[in-house]
């Protein structure tokens, strides 16, 4: 959908259009880093070319959470580490044969032998700049990444325009770790101008504060009981009937 745009100092965005997914690139102090490149083969081929243009070596990747679609990768990134919090790693690793299937139902060209090979973030970040931010929202070991000296805010599949929140199966109380995960990334968002999601597009001034009340609002909503008034429901997106059924469903605790 576009190429290679750079949204701050030193933070890149290129958007899929397989669900408007977002490959971010963030140059450290050793080299970039790569965070959930995707989706299809050719897309990545032509990111590979994208951060040739830049001129500076890829040094690690990062995998804000467990899904298939942030566990892709491709040779021409390099032979580098990939990281993602110590939970999200070890269940990547317990998943990773069926991230491969779904990886080669839904996307094209994708080399399955990178799927999912994750390794735990070191406690001092390694390369990867920034403050981590890790939740239970989504999917067991979420992380954002704050750059707080370029005042961007990197949150995963979270704060998203067109995605609803979406609760992970796996975990108990998924109300209220969004509504935890919701206030430390409300903190965060307080030093940023930009803030980028996996999916979607990148939100920039008072337009982040407005992501974080629709999530809100939607969490509480079903905290009440109450069906919820989102925008990002609709005929526009009835393929979200499903997992919004789904949050409703958990939310009552079925």
């Amino acid at each position: 959908m576009g190429k290679l745009h750079e949204v701050a100092d030193g933070v890149w965005v290129r958007q899929s259009e397989w669900v408007w997914s977002n490959s971010i690139v963030v140059r450290g102090e050793e080299g970039l880093i790569l965070v959930d490149p995707g989706i299809n083969g050719s897309e990545m081929n032509e990111l590979a070319d994208d951060v040739d243009r830049l001129g500076i070596p890829v040094v690690a990747g990062f995998c804000t959470h467990p899904h298939w679609d942030h566990l892709l990768w491709h040779p021409r990134f390099g032979d580098v580490p990939r990281y993602a919090t110590s939970a999200a790693a070890h269940l990547a690793g317990e998943a990773r044969e069926r991230a491969q299937e779904m990886a080669a139902q839904s996307a094209s060209g994708i080399p399955l032998d990178l799927v999912a090979r994750l390794t735990a973030l070191p406690a001092d970040g390694g390369p990867v700049p920034g403050e981590i931010i890790e939740h239970q929202a989504h999917a067991v070991g979420h992380a954002a990444i704050l750059l707080a000296d370029r005042g961007v805010l990197l949150v995963g599949d979270m704060l998203s325009d067109v995605l609803i929140p979406l609760f992970d199966v796996r975990q108990d109380d998924q109300v209220g770790a969004y509504e935890a995960a919701l206030a430390r990334l409300g903190e965060a968002a307080e030093h940023v101008d930009v803030v980028v999601p996996g999916h979607g597009a990148v939100a920039e001034g008072p337009e982040a504060a407005a992501r974080l009340t629709a999530d809100r609002a939607y969490i509480d909503a079903l905290r009440r009981g109450a069906e919820p008034v989102d925008a990002r429901l609709g005929p526009h997106a009835n393929w979200l009937f499903g997992p919004h059924r789904s949050n409703v469903e958990q939310a009552r605790g079925r």
